[in-house]
Parts: structure tokens; sequence; C-alpha cells
């Protein structure tokens, strides 16, 4: 006990210590959420949250992390001042505290030891490279999709992920939704017959290659120029590309087959028992790419101009040897044989919901059980979709050897294997 001031008197050291007794015993009145009470997870026990580049998309799924009561948001990071400001106020108006913190750069939220996970919602170029510097800071990692721009990227996901043995979720809700796991279900079952072709719903996939016009470039707090473009070739700043029109230019974007492709040949893969390899063979017709793995099933990645149910956004579709079934985000489900409708028991759920998807995540950073959409899953889907991106941008009938995960005979298409990176941001 430190030595009392000998100047303080008898009469007032024992006023002081009245004082100090009467606070003791009064009683404290603390939250019942901070002690754990009323279905309350206490803080010591919650999973701290960071964001990467929470834009549209992102805030989506921010929702959803704020609702789960054992998970904490705690600081945002983007290359974006009024992104940053925009998640911290929706950040601080949740928990009525003004404690989210607002960083800039990636190294700056994922040196941060408090921190547990982190979701990485920013444009495609730096899906991969935020992943991976996350896993070997020790993250657990909610990786919206596209995953990868590349194969080489998508194999170096998986690697990465695997060596540090880190959580991984990529942003594929459907996995978790319920009518695209009722007919992944029905397909598994045997009650289509022998699979023989499965259909996944993709987009154009054309790129463009102009720049936009240069614009007078803000001031490095406004918008970290260098910094949003991260690993891609630099080009002029234009607010077009921040504000999300980024999309369809080649060297920012992972193209159309696999903007839907994430999602749906994702689902295929899963349909068909093929989550652990790819198809075999590419052959491209029009904006589309028929894809046969080395059992015979044929991958059929058409656009939305091809006689779709209209079943909603992102449909697939199953055919078996004795019936069918396709789904969509609409929730609703068509199946054939009509004997198999009496089996439809599910609630209809918004595929782009992520609600199921970050409840899965989570559990699995506590359980430390892989997810339903992990690095390795998530990795196979991209690489059949870059494959079938390739076979399209060339016109031709390509061969891919999943094993070595290159194309076979033809140099000129493993050359599209990986793209170039910028200096420093080489993985």
């Amino acid at each position: 006990m430190a030595n009392l001031n000998r100047s303080t008197s008898r009469r007032g050291f024992l006023k002081t210590t009245a004082k100090a007794g009467a606070a003791a015993l009064a009683p404290m009145f603390v939250p019942a959420a901070v002690l754990g009470r009323e279905g309350a997870t206490p803080p010591s026990e919650r999973i701290v949250v960071g964001g990467l580049g929470i834009g549209n998309r992102g805030r989506t799924d921010l929702a959803c992390f704020l609702s789960e009561q054992d998970a904490q948001f705690v600081a945002v990071c983007d290359a974006q001042q009024s992104r940053r400001e925009q998640v911290k106020e929706i950040v601080d108006n949740h928990y009525q505290s003004s404690d989210c913190a607002v960083l800039r750069h990636p190294d700056e939220l994922l040196g941060r030891d408090d921190i547990d996970a982190v979701l990485i919602a920013t444009g495609d170029r730096w899906h991969t490279l935020a992943s991976i510097l996350a896993a070997r800071a020790g993250k657990d990692i909610y990786c919206e999709k596209p995953c990868s721009m590349t194969i080489e990227e998508s194999l170096r996901l998986k690697e990465t992920i695997g060596r540090y043995g880190r959580i991984y979720q990529a942003g594929t809700q459907r996995r978790t939704i319920p009518n695209f796991q009722f007919a992944v279900e029905l397909a598994h079952s045997g009650k289509l017959g022998k699979l023989h072709t499965v259909h996944a719903h993709t987009l154009n996939p054309g790129f463009r290659r102009d720049w936009l016009p240069e614009v007078p470039l803000p001031s490095e707090e406004v918008v970290d120029w260098d910094l949003w473009l991260g690993p891609v070739p630099w080009r002029p700043y234009n607010p077009t590309y921040t504000a999300g029109g980024w999309r369809d230019h080649y060297d920012l974007h992972s193209g159309g087959i696999l903007e839907w492709g994430a999602h749906t040949v994702d689902l295929c893969q899963w349909a068909t028992g093929m989550d652990h390899t790819t198809p075999i063979q590419y052959e491209p017709w029009d904006t589309n790419v028929t894809a046969t793995y080395a059992n015979g099933v044929k991958l059929v990645m058409r656009d939305r101009d091809t006689g779709w149910l209209g079943l909603g956004t992102c449909p697939v579709r199953f055919e078996g040897d004795e019936g069918w079934v396709e789904t969509g985000d609409s929730g609703k489900i068509a199946v054939e044989p009509a004997s198999l409708r009496s089996e439809i028991e599910v609630v209809e759920m918004q595929g782009t919901d992520p609600k199921n998807h970050v409840r899965e995540f989570l559990d699995c950073v506590r359980s430390r059980k892989p997810c339903s959409a992990n690095a390795s899953v998530a990795a196979q889907s991209h690489i059949a979709s870059h494959a079938a991106t390739i076979a399209w941008r060339m016109g031709t009938t390509l061969r891919f050897d999943p094993e070595e995960n290159e194309f076979i005979d033809n140099a000129d298409a493993n050359r599209f294997l990986a793209r170039a990176v910028r200096e420093p941001w080489r993985i």
C-alpha cells in the first residue's frame, strides 16, 4: 500500500475512508449483456471481427454479423474515407457507442491482436491477396465472392488457408439456403436417376479493355488510389471505378462466368459430387460453355436468355435419366416427375440472404471444423469457371488436367493461368 501524504490529517483521512467504504458498499448497476445474462454472450466469449472494404454487399454481410450475439465488430478498413465513415456510423449506432475504429491500410487492421476474424468485401482484385494476408496474420476469414481472379490465385488461396489452419468461408451463401440444399440433396438421393447434365446460370463472359477518362485525384485520405488498385496494373483515377463501376474491366474483374458461377457452378459441383475436382474439357458456344467431367457428366454454363423457368436469379438445374429439379433465388422449386413434388418441404428464403452462411462461419470458428464453402471447395468451382472463361476467350475447345491444374497441350491457354501483379503486392 502506498504511504499517505504526511500533510493529510487524521480527520481528513477518516472522512476519505468513510466515503470510499460507502462507495464500495453501494450497489453497482451493470448491463445484463455485459454479464452474459438475458441470452447475451459475455464479451470474453465473443468472436471479435474487423472488416476490409465494406461496400453495398459487405453491408448486407455486416448486418448479419451485427445481429449475432456472439460476434463483436470493432474496426473497419477501407481505402475510401466515405465508406469508412458509413460503416462506422452503422456499427456505432448498433452498439450505441463510438468505439468502431476506422483504418485505411490492411496492415493496421490485421496487426490488431484482439481481432479473431475478418469480413472481406472488397472488389474482386483484392479478395485473394487480402485473404492470404489475413491467414498469415492468424485471422479466420469470411470473404465475398468471387474469391480469386485466376486459376493460380485459386490454388494459392487453398494452399495458404490449409497451411495456416484458418477457417475460411467463401461468400457463396446459396450453400446454406434451404431450396438449393434441397435440390442438391435430391440429386444425391438417386431419385432423379443417374445424373447426366447440370446447368449453371452465368453472365456474358466478355470484358472491356479501355480506361475511363482521367479525373483529378482526391487527397490520399479521401481515396487512397494506389491502395484501392492494390495488386492490379495501374490506371488513371476515375470515380466511376470506386463507385462500383470497375466491373467488366478486365484488370479489375474476374469475369461474367465467375460472377454468377462462383455460386451456380459451385452448386453444380456439389450436386455432382465433384467438390474435389473440375471438368476435363471446356467447349464454348455463343456466350456459354459446356464442360465435361471425367465421368461424362456435362456442366452447362449458360446465360439468362437460354430457357430458364424464371425461378429467380442464379438458377441451377440438375437432370438425371429419371427426372430433374430446377431452383433459383426466389426460393421456388420445380421438379419432375410430379411424384417428387410432395417431397418439397422447404421454407422459401431469398438466395441472396447470407444470414445462415454467417452463422455457419461463426459456428466453425468456434468448432474449428471446415465451413461448407471452405477454401478447397471454393478453389475447385473457381478453377472450373476460370477455365471456362479462358476457353470462351480463345474460342476453342480446351482440355484440362485437374491434377496439374493446367491445360493439356496448349501453351497459349496456359498463359492465362495467372495475371500480372503490381509491386509490392506479390503473394
